[in-house]
Parts: C-alpha cells; sequence; structure tokens
C-alpha cells in the first residue's frame, strides 16, 4: 500500500504559473511591484465583479493577516476601541485587533453554518454600548468556506452602525444568494496561503470599496513614504506589498480557481455518501440554496455516544494510515493568548471544538487518495 502522507490541504499547482513567473525574470520585475501584481488585482477584480456588485477595488498584499489588521485601520481602529470577533476561526482573524492594542471581544457561532451567531452578536453590542464601549468594527468569518449569515449579520451591523470586515481567507469561490464572498463587507479580505483553495505560496488581498481605501491601504503596505523625492514619513507603515514573483503564481492560480471549487465539492460529496448510513455523525452542508461552500474544508461532528466512536479515535484511525485530519479550530475565547477578552455565547463553537472533524480535502487528491480515506474510516467504523 502506498503509505505517502495524505495532507488536510495542500497546494495545487495549475501549470501555467511558470508563464508569469519567467516573464516576469525576463523583464527584472523581481520586486514587491510589477505586472503580475496589478494583473493579479484585476484578475481577483474581475472574478469577483457581478452586475451589481462591481464599485471595490484590490490590493494584493503579503497575506490575509496583513490584510485584515489594514482593514482595522483603515476604519479607525485605535488601542481605546473594542472590536468583535467571531470566536470560531483561526487566529490571524483575532491577533491583528491586538496589534493595535484594542480589545477582541468574542462572539459565539451558530449551528447552521458554525458562523458568527446573528443572536449572540446583537447580545454582544447591547453589552459593550450599556458599558459604554460601542464596537468599532466586527470581523465576521466564513469558515472552511462556508458562508456566513450574511442577511442576519449585516441587518444587526447596520443597525448598530458597525462597519463589517468579511474575511474570506477560506472562501474564495463560495457564494451566498449568487454574489461572491468577498464583495458583502465594508472591507473584506482573501488569503492566498500554501493550504488555500488557491496559491500564491503566501499572500493576501484587501477587497476595498472604493479607490481611495485602497489607495491608503497601499501607501501603509509600502511603508507610508510621503511624496517627497527623499525618504519621509509621516506615519507608521508596513512592509505588506505582495511580490511580482508570488503574485505570477497567483496569475496561473485564478485561471483555474473554478475547477478547484469544483474538486473540492466533489470531495465533500464523497464524504457525504461515504457517512450516508453512519449513525452519530453529521456532514455540515450547506442550510439550503443561498448558500454555496466551496468546501475548502469538509467538516464533520461525531456524536460518540451514537456513532460508537469519537472525534479522536477517528482522527487516530486516520493518522494511522498516514492521513491527516484535524480538529476545528479551538475556540478564541478559550485560547491562553486571549484570557480575559469578552465573550458572549451558549456554548456552540466549544461543542464543535469537541466533536468536530476537518477531512482531507485537497483538490489534488487521487481516486487512490480516496480510497485510502475510505479504507481507514470504515477500519475505525468497523471496530
Amino acid at each position: 500500500m502506498n503509505n505517502e502522507k495524505i495532507w488536510l490541504s495542500s497546494p495545487h499547482m495549475g501549470g501555467t504559473e511558470l508563464k508569469y513567473i519567467n516573464k516576469a525574470f525576463e523583464e527584472n520585475w523581481i520586486a514587491p511591484l510589477g505586472p503580475n501584481v496589478t494583473g493579479f488585482e484585476e484578475d481577483i477584480k474581475k472574478y469577483l465583479s457581478s452586475s451589481s456588485k462591481d464599485s471595490f477595488q484590490v490590493a494584493a498584499l503579503s497575506s490575509g493577516t496583513a490584510a485584515l489588521h489594514l482593514a482595522l485601520i483603515i476604519l479607525g481602529v485605535t488601542s481605546e476601541d473594542e472590536v468583535l470577533c467571531q470566536s470560531m476561526t483561526f487566529a490571524a482573524s483575532a491577533n491583528p485587533i491586538k496589534y493595535l492594542g484594542a480589545t477582541p471581544v468574542f462572539v459565539d457561532s451558530e449551528e447552521e453554518t458554525l458562523n458568527i451567531c446573528p443572536i449572540q452578536l446583537e447580545k454582544a453590542i447591547k453589552d459593550r454600548i450599556s458599558k459604554g464601549k460601542k464596537p468599532k468594527a466586527i470581523i465576521a468569518v466564513h469558515l472552511y468556506g462556508m458562508p456566513y449569515k450574511v442577511d442576519e449579520v449585516h441587518k444587526v451591523a447596520k443597525q448598530y452602525d458597525i462597519p463589517v470586515i468579511e474575511d474570506s481567507a477560506e472562501a474564495l469561490g463560495s457564494t451566498f444568494k449568487g454574489e461572491k464572498c468577498g464583495t458583502f463587507g465594508d472591507l473584506a479580505i482573501l488569503s492566498f496561503n500554501g493550504n488555500k483553495i488557491i496559491t500564491t505560496s503566501g499572500g493576501g488581498a484587501l477587497i476595498a470599496r472604493n479607490e481611495d481605501e485602497k489607495n491608503k491601504a497601499v501607501f501603509l503596505a509600502t511603508q507610508a513614504r510621503d511624496d517627497a523625492p527623499h525618504y519621509q514619513h509621516s506615519q507608521i507603515g508596513y512592509n505588506y506589498r505582495l511580490s511580482n514573483i508570488s503574485a505570477g503564481i497567483g496569475r496561473g492560480q485564478m485561471e483555474v480557481l473554478d475547477k478547484r471549487v469544483h474538486a473540492r465539492r466533489e470531495m465533500f460529496e464523497f464524504y457525504v455518501n461515504l457517512f450516508r448510513s453512519v449513525d452519530g455523525v453529521r456532514i455540515f452542508e450547506e442550510p439550503n440554496s443561498d448558500y454555496f461552500s466551496n468546501h475548502w474544508l469538509t467538516v464533520i461532528s461525531v456524536n460518540e455516544d451514537v456513532a460508537g466512536f469519537s472525534r479522536e479515535t477517528l482522527r487516530e484511525c486516520l493518522l494511522g494510515f498516514n492521513i491527516e485530519s484535524r480538529p476545528l479550530w479551538k475556540p478564541m475565547h478559550m485560547q491562553p493568548v486571549f484570557d480575559g477578552c469578552p465573550f458572549y455565547g451558549t456554548g456552540v463553537s466549544e461543542k464543535m471544538f469537541e466533536n468536530g472533524l476537518c477531512l482531507p480535502s485537497g483538490s489534488n487528491l487521487t481516486n487512490e487518495d480516496r480510497n485510502r480515506i475510505k479504507e481507514a474510516i470504515q477500519n475505525c467504523l468497523n471496530k
């Protein structure tokens, strides 16, 4: 049996990336700027655009974390502020709040999409306002590619006049009511880290509503250099721009993005069929036809009392076949680094962390890989 490691989500090249990289070498554009950066931004903008949503700008950056950091700065977040943040997410969603010395206020998930709960969000807003601390922004995440409850979340945000930063790091290619994720927030971010649905090795993007916001992001991302013949800086800047070489990888990846989404959704269907008759295992799928997930990662939860095995038993069975799987993100309000930060919720995210598992979902998984995954899971079920 081939025992090569099956990863949770590994990079998958499309074949045309070298065309853009070689052109950069030929033209000596080995810099943080260049034609590939501009082209990549236009590729993303074109992909996200629709007849109803085309008034936004894209700034290609070194990471999704950098994009979140700049989004918070653009919204004027300072050390005196509080920012509401989905608790069940990767730490990068929350870390930039602390970069600015602000306070994260964590909000629990709801059970349908595992994303920020509109009910708990409103409770948090009301309570923070009652304490004289109206939140400066909301960070809502499309977790594992599943769109959050866009209508409900943005209705609450609008009611209290709080801007939303849409964390679409895991959701490029997902849609809600036919509109692409990354176009709903006052600002939005994407990630092109090596494990994402497409990659630039490392990289991200800020989706801004207008050119002024994009220009401010680019200014801050290029060390905030003033318009002067010498190097002059009137505010703190950052080295956050994407390189022309990395953007070349991104241009090639954009050509196969829809294929990658299709392949991830096929992996999801593979697991649906695999667990169809297994009691006690729930596969998280779209709540209704308004939602279209790229299924960046397929997520299940295991009810040990019904299934007869635990999430951890299944994870260890897969590991025994050299297959990577992983518990869901440990909620931010449970993380030692955020100890003492406010949290509003009913325990949904804690329960999912205890019982949830992310399964291998890469677009480059082969039939042989799927057979090995199936064998490992059936081995667990038959114990």
